[in-house]
């Protein structure tokens, strides 16, 4: 793999270089070479995590790029290749164990290796290579590519984010309606260096517990060919957005989620918004092994999410009230290596999957400067889980906890053009009972985490 890069290096300077001269149509395979865009990014991450007194506290620096090349089209195909980078310059050690509890570093290994946490330097990764036929505004791309839906996304809140392998189609020419969908047959998870195949991708992040309180099983043993997923977004009039997506994961299980946005406009300028989300899933099979202990989904298990949200927008100023709620029917479940899941109360730095019967509500505001170049984002949250001993709802014995974020965005002009800088600051306090047992504190509740990100893109 550390071979891969200066080759890549040296290829993709050289088509751009040669692009320079290139001409205004790509008549020949050629010319779609010499005119195709180079592009490339440079970015650091430091993150410190302040845990309750006594018990460890983290901090880790990390720096690293990409590089991409995308050739023009010829006779509507066009392709793109394009790796990353990645160093630690400095850290904690992420793989000593926390003296009082036995846990392990949670935030920051993410920024590296999650599967070897004194892997340092060798964390580079092809992310891009693909093949892509387009016509008017709809096109079909196979090969490993970036792919955002509800459900698999970039997630990118580390220093590289979630790419997938697979065929891709999108279809935008019907009037007012873009319909999206394809198969995906391997993953390489943000935080990772490797792809996997769909199975293998599933329990690389911390497991949890079985609905039994046993220790889950399915890393590693989980059997699905791959990812059907189909998505219509539908623009209805002027002011309403519908959404319908649906993700089959072979052999384990199926999610759909229907989300319907509203934006009305008044008289005076301002905005009043609403969004209205339900999602609904099964377990498909055995879910993922036909011995219960190493499946992911439960067999015949299933779960139901409600998820809603009202806002008001003038001018620069944008103000959020979300309200969330797993049934008790049954734990949501997403594959976190995945992405981030789509209900209108996440806030960055944790989730509710892997619990049911959960009330969650936030508030938050958001200011953007008129110049574009601030974002300023507050937003304050109560996340009600279970009970940490009521594993059978409570995969990861997580405790109730409220949550406080803020996230600063610069985007920086002049000589200084292409460079961003974002601040995130995350105070967790909580809320359920954790028994005198710090286990369940550590990297979860009590603690304050910071962020500065530097990107800098050419």
């Amino acid at each position: 793999m550390r071979k891969i890069f200066p080759i890549l290096f040296g290829v993709l300077v050289s088509l751009s270089l040669d692009a320079q001269n290139g001409k205004d149509s790509a008549r020949t395979l050629l010319d779609a070479f010499q005119q195709g865009q180079f592009q490339g990014n440079f970015r650091s991450y430091f993150m410190v995590t302040d845990n309750k007194p006594g018990l460890s506290d983290y901090q880790a620096l990390a720096a690293g790029g990409g590089l991409y090349y995308e050739s023009a089209a010829f006779h509507g195909f066009n392709m793109g290749i394009g790796g990353a980078f990645n160093f630690n310059l400095t850290s904690s050690d992420l793989g000593a164990k926390d003296p009082v509890t036995d846990a392990s570093n949670r935030y920051e290994i993410g920024l590296f290796d999650v599967e070897d946490p004194h892997n340092t330097n060798d964390l580079d990764r092809l992310e891009a290579l693909w093949l892509r036929y387009a016509w008017k505004k709809s096109s079909v791309t196979v090969g490993s590519q970036n792919l955002s839906t509800p459900f698999i996304n970039p997630q990118d809140g580390r220093m590289r984010p979630t790419v997938e392998t697979g065929l891709w189609a999108s279809f935008g020419d019907l009037p007012n309606t873009k319909i999206e969908g394809g198969w995906i047959w391997s993953i390489s998870p943000r935080s990772t260096v490797k792809w996997y195949s769909i199975g293998e991708s599933i329990g690389l992040y911390p497991k949890g517990l079985n609905p039994d309180g046993s220790a889950s099983g399915y890393p590693e043993n989980v059997y699905s060919d791959g990812v059907g997923l189909l998505g219509i977004t539908r623009k209805m009039g002027k002011n309403l957005k519908l959404q319908l997506w649906d993700q089959y994961v072979e052999n384990v299980f199926n999610t759909a989620m229907i989300q319907a946005d509203y934006n009305n406009p008044l008289n005076n300028g301002d905005h009043v918004l609403f969004g209205l989300q339900f999602t609904h899933q099964d377990a498909i099979a055995d879910g993922g092994n036909p011995e219960p202990e190493m499946a992911y989904f439960p067999k015949g298990a299933q779960s139901n999410v409600f998820s809603t949200q009202a806002g008001w927008e003038r001018g620069a100023w944008q103000a959020l009230a979300a309200y969330t709620h797993v049934t008790s029917d049954g734990r949501f479940l997403s594959p976190r290596e995945w992405g981030r899941e789509p209900f209108y109360t996440f806030m960055a730095r944790e989730r509710i999957e892997g619990s049911g019967d959960v009330h969650a509500a936030t508030i938050r505001g958001i200011w953007t400067a008129p110049s574009k170049k601030w974002r300023i984002e507050w937003g304050y949250g109560h996340y009600y889980l279970p009970d940490i001993k009521d594993v059978s709802l409570n995969k990861y014995a997580f405790p109730a906890f409220r949550q406080f974020n803020t996230d600063v965005r610069y985007s920086f002009g002049g000589v200084l053009e292409g460079l961003r800088a974002q601040m995130l600051f995350v105070w967790k306090g909580r809320i359920g009972d954790v028994y005198g047992n710090d286990k369940y504190v550590i990297n979860k509740v009590e603690m304050t985490h910071y962020n500065l990100i530097l990107n800098y893109a050419f």
